[in-house]
């Protein structure tokens, strides 16, 4: 009975094995391995960087645009384009630039719906400025709604200086009246001058300019005896001009687009009148007036810009390629120096960000200093650093617009009084 029970047990114990076993928790199954990241998704292929402008081919700011951004901007790309273009690390590969240019009739309007149909229906990567003061204020606030960076065009604002904190993606190349006039009154109270007459059109490139001007005379103590406007495009300034002359001023100061700038020198010889200081604000720096009047007439005559190539060997170099570009007719000494550093400066930036992303360039274009052929070129709150500026004033020398302010960027020493008119 013993033996027998003993076999029992042990059947027992057998038979109950798994049912202790199935009673224990099993282990936790180890944890699955995270899946790896997606990659990232490759950029599309890109095969060019589209710049889109619409600016003045026609109509009154033509012979602006024409002479000043326009040949800069087709010189540049023809070199950028010669090398290969500009390498984007993104893309991997080095993106020739392509330019789709729009006509805006000197009208802002068509601006304005120009430049909204390069953004939201062509779809450029960027675009350029307009050509003109006032057509870069209206610009302005469409590039900085789409982000879009805008290189500014012929034109520079202290109205627009003031809106730039608000509008990030703004960059003016041209200095505006608040850089550009102090100097040049600096040096009318150097030289004695203790009149001026000062007209103006009636946009707002004349209106900033002319108040400029009064006030930095007011507070350098020369005497404004005349401040008057003109309507834009008028055909005849001698009213003005006569007026003027019966006040026997020193200075006459016409803040003028080139039309009636090159009007005021030739009505100004009609009826004799010879002050000594004769300035324009735009259209003086333009070689067309040598071919108009003849070296000896606009001896002495002061007016915005200014560049030459005596300002250095990079410089020289330049001139003579903007001389076999356009023609010797076609030349100016105001704004190319001016944009061929801001488009050098956006090539660098646009190939440290590595990337044609506008945020990721603009916070480069705001902070970078960049060498260019003109001189290192850099951004003070989006404005060109006045150190890195060519010129704001030059004057006609023997036949050649010499830079004469600020000093450190002359290249001549400043005629005065302005020889009078020749007699014929």
């Amino acid at each position: 009975m013993k033996k027998l029970f003993i076999i029992l047990m042990m059947i027992v114990l057998v038979c109950a094995m798994p049912l202790i076993a199935c009673g224990e928790e099993e282990p936790a199954p180890a944890p699955a391995p995270a899946p790896a990241p997606a990659p990232e998704p490759a950029p599309p292929e890109k095969d060019s960087i589209v710049f889109g402008g619409a600016r003045s081919l026609s109509g009154f700011n033509a012979i602006v645009a024409e002479t000043s951004f326009n040949p800069a901007w087709y010189m540049w790309v023809e070199e950028v384009n010669a090398a290969g273009g500009i390498y984007v690390e993104e893309y991997g590969k080095k993106l020739p630039i392509e330019t789709i240019m729009y006509d805006d009739k000197s009208d802002r309007g068509t601006l304005v719906k120009l430049l909204e149909k390069l953004i939201t229906e062509d779809k450029v990567d960027f675009i350029l400025g307009p050509c003109s003061t006032g057509s870069i204020f209206a610009a302005a606030p469409i590039a900085n709604k789409y982000e879009y960076i805008m290189i500014g065009g012929e034109g520079g604002s202290i109205t627009l200086a003031e809106f730039l904190p608000s509008m990030p993606y703004i960059f003016p190349v041209i200095q505006d009246s608040s850089h550009q006039i102090p100097p040049l009154v600096e040096l009318m109270v150097e030289k004695g001058v203790k009149t001026a007459a000062v007209i103006y059109f009636e946009d707002l490139h004349g209106v900033e300019n002319a108040s400029t001007t009064v006030m930095e005379c007011r507070k350098a103590g020369i005497d404004i005896v005349m401040y008057k406007s003109f309507p834009l495009g008028t055909k005849d300034l001698s009213p003005l001009l006569r007026e003027a002359k019966a006040l026997e001023v020193d200075a006459f100061l016409s803040m003028s687009y080139p039309d009636e700038s090159f009007l005021a020198i030739g009505q100004s010889m009609e009826i004799d009148f010879n002050p000594k200081v004769f300035y324009a604000t735009v259209g003086i720096y333009m070689t067309v007036l040598k071919d108009i009047f003849g070296d000896e007439v606009i001896e002495g005559i002061m007016g915005g810009g200014a560049w030459n190539g005596k300002q250095s060997p990079r410089a020289a170099e330049l001139e003579a390629k903007r001389i076999e570009f356009t023609g010797p007719g076609g030349m100016e000494y105001w704004g190319f120096a001016v944009f061929w550093s801001a488009f050098q400066h956006l090539q660098q930036s646009i190939e440290m960000a590595g990337t044609l992303d506008q945020t990721v360039i603009r916070d480069i274009l705001a902070t970078e200093k960049f060498d260019t052929d003109f001189g290192p070129w850099w951004y003070e709150n989006q404005v060109p650093a006045l150190e890195a500026y060519a010129g704001v004033v030059g004057q006609w020398q023997d036949g050649y617009f010499e830079v004469i302010l600020p000093t450190p960027k002359a290249t001549a020493d400043s005629i005065y009084p302005k020889p009078p008119w020749p007699k014929h």
